[in-house]
C-alpha cells in the first residue's frame, strides 16, 4: 500500500462538470515526477498537467472519447484523462488490483506529457504521418517508453523516508502490484482475451513482457534517460 502522510497542499481540486471530474494535482503524483519535468520541461513555465477523471464518455481537445477508450493523454490540451471503470476492471477482469497498479496507469499517461514537453510526440506524430506503415510500431516505442518514465517514478517513490515528508513511499509489495498491471494490458493479452488470437501487427502498446521489462528498466535505473525506446531493442 502506498503511504503517505496527509499534507494540505496535496489537496484535490475539483470541479464538478458534465458528470466528470477535472482534478488539478497540487502534490504527488506530479510532484513524484519531479525529475522527469526538470529533465523535460527545463523549469519553463506551464510545463504542469491537469487530470479529468470520467465515467462512460467525455469530450477532450482530441474528440470525444468513451469508457473503451480506457485513461489517455491528450496533447492537444495537454490533460490526463482517467476513466474510472478502467480501474474496476483493472482489478476485476485483468487481476491487477491494488492502489500501486492504479498509480501506474496515472504515471504512464503523466509519462506522455512529458513526451508532449521534450517535442517526442510531435516528431513520432509527424514520422506517422509520413510514414503510415510504421504508425503503429512507433505507438509502440512511445508507450513503452511512457512505461519506463512511470518506473523512474517508482524509483522515486520507493526512497525511504518519504512518507515522513509528506510524500508517497512505497510499501513491499507495492512494485508487484505495477508489474502485474503492465503485464495485465499488453497487447498480447489483451487480444487473447478480446479475440482468442494475437495479431503482432496490430501492436500499439507493446506486449506485456515488453511493458513489464521498461518499467522494470525505470524502476532500476530512476534515470528517464535509460528510456529511449527509439535506440533500443524493445
Amino acid at each position: 500500500m502506498l503511504r503517505k502522510r496527509p499534507k494540505e497542499s496535496d489537496a484535490l481540486e475539483n470541479h464538478h462538470s458534465t458528470g466528470h471530474r477535472r482534478v488539478h494535482y497540487r502534490g504527488p503524483p506530479q510532484h513524484v515526477h519531479r525529475r522527469e519535468f526538470l529533465f523535460a520541461a527545463g523549469r519553463r513555465r506551464n510545463g504542469r498537467t491537469k487530470v479529468v477523471l470520467f465515467r462512460d464518455q467525455i469530450q477532450s481537445a482530441c474528440g470525444f472519447a468513451q469508457s473503451a477508450t480506457g485513461p489517455f493523454y491528450c496533447p492537444g490540451d495537454r490533460k490526463v484523462y482517467l476513466d474510472l471503470g478502467f480501474f474496476d476492471d483493472l482489478q476485476r477482469r485483468f487481476g491487477a488490483p491494488g492502489d500501486f497498479a492504479q498509480a501506474y496507469v496515472l504515471a504512464h499517461e503523466i509519462g506522455h506529457h512529458v513526451q508532449k514537453l521534450t517535442g517526442i510526440e510531435a516528431r513520432v506524430r509527424q514520422q506517422q504521418q509520413a510514414d503510415p506503415s510504421s504508425a503503429n510500431a512507433l505507438s509502440v516505442r512511445v508507450e513503452l517508453q511512457a512505461d519506463c518514465y512511470a518506473g523512474v517514478w517508482g524509483h522515486d517513490a520507493a526512497q525511504p523516508g518519504r512518507a515522513a515528508k509528506g510524500e508517497v513511499e512505497l510499501d513491499p509489495g507495492d512494485t508487484d502490484e505495477a508489474l502485474r498491471a503492465a503485464a495485465a494490458i499488453g497487447d498480447d493479452r489483451l487480444q487473447k482475451l478480446g479475440t482468442g488470437r494475437v495479431m503482432p501487427e496490430k501492436f500499439t502498446h507493446g506486449t506485456s513482457a515488453q511493458r513489464v521489462t521498461w518499467f522494470k528498466r525505470g524502476f532500476d535505473s530512476g534515470d528517464p534517460q535509460a528510456c529511449n525506446t527509439f535506440a533500443a531493442g524493445r
